[in-house]
């Protein structure tokens, strides 16, 4: 496993991070999930995101228990906060001070931690002033119960007036995590160009657009039975409506004699791709079984030369999304 450094700060994380979004406290069982997080240290793995949304807390309550007697000074561990939990009153969501405060003791007690490596803004809060929040995350970080800031899905714009406010405030704004694949690329004309002039980095999430670009979904066909693509609760509707067509699958179909030159699974070279941007320092990858993890680990440290990557844009021709505005938050709070 490699590991680089999370935007421009000494902070070291694997580049393959483990992230359960959509398995732990819903898709798998607990003994299952702690399994796939064994495996993941197993193959080097050192970072771990959650958030305490996923399975309305329970994802954090799961990720703890199974890194429990592990050493924490070896490991990163992130979650998040903005989204709704507990009884989902009317401060129980967004990025008041109030629910950062309260938040943050929530998930350390159910990671069963101290403090988290980075606390990230899951989404950006039209509702609350920018300055509210990011003295809260700095007295969240001078309390010692978080030791990095970082944010999901801002925009340019919302991460410049970000990293100025923190670096007023003393603290480091590191990342951003977005969602980011061969067929999502919208981060790359304003987001990336920013980040790199910020000193942030992308934690992206979805390298291989939830399944899509592992070919396992063929164009004309059903859905597999067990994927994702048939689980109410796992995130269907984003895949129905955003990658399952034809013309979208038979784009992904050109991608295998390119993975099988280079000896990867579709998946591999889809986290390979990922990991080729220079402002990306890590991939979150999920997993319902443990070999899932074992596979998607190998793509770390693959590099992919520019004859790859050109073959990869010329498979794919126009499909990819590129436009800017699709980085976007909830324009009020989801209650």
């Amino acid at each position: 496993m490699e590991h680089r450094y999370l935007g421009n700060s000494g902070l070291k994380i694997s580049e393959i991070t483990y992230g359960n979004w959509l398995t732990h406290g819903s898709q798998v069982e607990n003994d299952t999930a702690t399994k796939c997080v064994h495996a993941a240290l197993d193959a080097g793995i050192s970072t771990f995101d959650t958030a305490d949304v996923y399975a309305n807390t329970v994802a954090e309550q799961v990720l703890g228990d199974a890194l429990k007697g592990q050493r924490r000074e070896s490991l990163e561990i992130f979650t998040k906060v903005y989204f709704p939990t507990g009884p989902k009153g009317h401060n129980d969501t967004g990025l008041s001070r109030k629910h950062i405060m309260e938040s943050i003791n929530g998930s350390l007690s159910r990671l069963g931690t101290d403090y988290v490596d980075l606390y990230q803004a899951h989404r950006y809060d039209y509702e609350t002033p920018l300055e509210e929040t990011m003295q809260a995350f700095a007295d969240v970080v001078r309390t010692g119960k978080a030791l990095y800031i970082g944010v999901s899905e801002w925009n340019a714009d919302q991460l410049r007036a970000a990293h100025y406010l923190a670096r007023d405030l003393g603290i480091q704004l590191v990342s951003n995590q977005p969602q980011y694949n061969m067929l999502w690329r919208v981060i790359e004309p304003q987001v990336v160009p920013a980040s790199r002039e910020l000193g942030i980095s992308q934690v992206v999430w979805s390298p291989i657009a939830q399944g899509v670009l592992t070919g396992k979904y063929k164009p004309g066909q059903p859905a597999p039975s067990g994927s994702r693509a048939t689980d109410e609760n796992g995130g269907k509707d984003m895949i129905t409506d955003r990658y399952l067509n034809d013309e979208i699958l038979n784009g992904v179909a050109k991608l295998e004699p390119i993975a099988a030159d280079l000896g990867l699974t579709m998946a591999q070279l889809a986290i390979a791709w990922v990991l080729a941007n220079d402002n990306v320092a890590t991939a979150l990858v999920g997993a319902s079984r443990p070999e899932q993890v074992e596979s998607n680990v190998a793509a770390a440290g693959v590099k992919l030369d520019a004859e790859a990557l050109s073959r990869i844009d010329d498979a794919l021709g126009d499909l990819p999304e590129t436009n800017p505005s699709k980085t976007k938050s909830p324009p009020t709070r989801i209650v």
